[in-house]
């Protein structure tokens, strides 16, 4: 090679290596980033107290200047682009700047100390596809502008201090798979989400979110409101396109009215769970359709309002090997499937390994299989009812005697 083009060639390539390997805005908005956190919460082997900015962001990554809390991918003309903010767990405090990453598709800045309104400058995040704020001190109302990242999968923002209504504009999160909002402060009425073709984890739980829940995606498998101010009835029309549900948790709120029978006949529904509400009665499956192909495993009606016989259906469900039904008003025989079903199930039978029936008005004797169960076989109660003989010989008449006479009495017995 010609010596004079050589060094022309060196000299290029040595001015093409000084060159920032990150795109100038970038590194600013990296920069902005550790300006507004507190300098007292970076602590020493912190992701952010390695951002020494002498030096190139993307070009440093994973060495002792840059060690962790971001990635880089190269997108055009040779430049990096910051594609992934991911901050450890150090306790970082103060405000969220987040601006002017226009690549970013995961920003996790979860279990930290974060406060403040979540900025509305998150709009901006377009090509934005995983969103966790989890387990931070944000403050303030859920921006609209979250419905505008139209390419979002992904959205924690539980276990924060938010306030107010879940934003209508959350409609438009077509790609969206999974919300969390729980342990919050929200309120108000959840809108219809039915839009959200592609959600299949749903989790409102600990708000303080009232009316009755509706308008759910077919493509939910689970979903969970516990401990909100849920009230009015359950509708079946909200939940029998839901071929994929296999969780319910409605604990904890004000529903009242029946429970429906879809519960019992959905085709993949495993655990159902609407303890402390105000449910009156069980809608048991129309003859032909009983849950003989059901596939529950727990059903946790405690603590309600329920009148009536003890379901005997629930006994046929093949799988199901945990039912709680205490503390409720029920009342006459304890049907012997449960019993058999407890002590001697059907082949193929799953047998009831958790059967609590205490707290209720039940009469008569106990089921006579029931009298071989042994203790470690099975977790069975039947104290507080109102039985003819349950004598504290058996373990399952342990833990507190059967009602009064007067008690039992004061009960209309259907």
């Amino acid at each position: 090679m010609n010596p004079l083009i050589f060094f022309l060639f060196s000299l290029i390539l040595a001015s093409t290596n000084t060159e920032s390997k990150t795109h100038w805005l970038d590194t600013k908005s990296l920069k902005q980033l550790k300006q507004n956190i507190n300098r007292n919460s970076i602590t020493p082997g912190s992701c952010i107290s390695s951002w020494d900015f002498t030096f190139d962001p993307c070009d440093n990554l994973f060495s002792e200047k840059f060690t962790c809390g971001f990635r880089c991918d190269t997108i055009i003309s040779n430049l990096s682009r910051v594609t992934e903010l991911t901050l450890d767990q150090a306790g970082y405090s103060g405000s969220l700047s987040i601006d002017n990453f226009p690549y970013l598709n995961t920003l996790d800045v979860s279990n930290n100390y974060f406060t403040g309104n979540i900025p509305e400058s998150l709009s901006s995040l377009t090509r934005l596809s995983r969103l966790i704020l989890s387990s931070n001190s944000f403050t303030g109302e859920i921006p609209s502008s979250i419905g505008s990242l139209t390419n979002l999968e992904e959205l924690y923002l539980d276990n924060n201090n938010l306030q107010g209504t879940v934003p209508s504009s959350f409609n438009y999160l077509k790609s969206l798979t999974r919300l969390d909002l729980q342990q919050n402060k929200l309120s108000g009425k959840i809108p219809n989400l039915g839009s959200l073709e592609n959600l299949y984890y749903m989790d409102l739980s600990n708000n303080g979110f009232s009316g009755d829940p509706f308008g759910f995606p077919a493509s939910l498998v689970q979903i969970s409101m516990r401990n909100n101010n849920l009230s009015g009835s359950l509708a079946s029309e909200s939940f029998k396109n839901l071929n994929y549900l296999q969780v319910v948790d409605f604990s904890s709120n004000k529903i009242n009215g029946y429970v429906p029978s879809i519960f019992f006949q959905l085709p993949s529904l495993q655990q159902l769970t609407l303890s402390f509400n105000e449910f009156s009665s069980i809608e048991a499956p129309s003859y032909g359709t009983e849950s003989s192909q059901s596939e529950l495993i727990a059903v946790d009606l405690s603590n309600n309002q329920l009148e009536g016989f003890l379901p005997a259906f629930l006994a046929t469900m093949p799988k199901l090997s945990s039912l709680s039904l205490e503390n409720n008003r029920f009342t006459g025989l304890i049907p012997v499937q449960f019993a058999l079903k407890t002590v001697f199930p059907e082949i193929g039978m799953a047998p009831f390994g958790r059967l609590l029936l205490g707290g209720n008005y039940l009469l008569g004797g106990i089921p006579r299989p029931l009298l071989v169960l042994k203790q470690d076989s099975a977790n069975v109660s039947l104290v507080d009812n109102c039985l003819f003989r349950c004598p504290h010989v058996f373990f399952f008449c342990q833990g507190g005697a059967q009602k009064s006479s007067f008690e039992c009495s004061s009960v209309i017995i259907p």
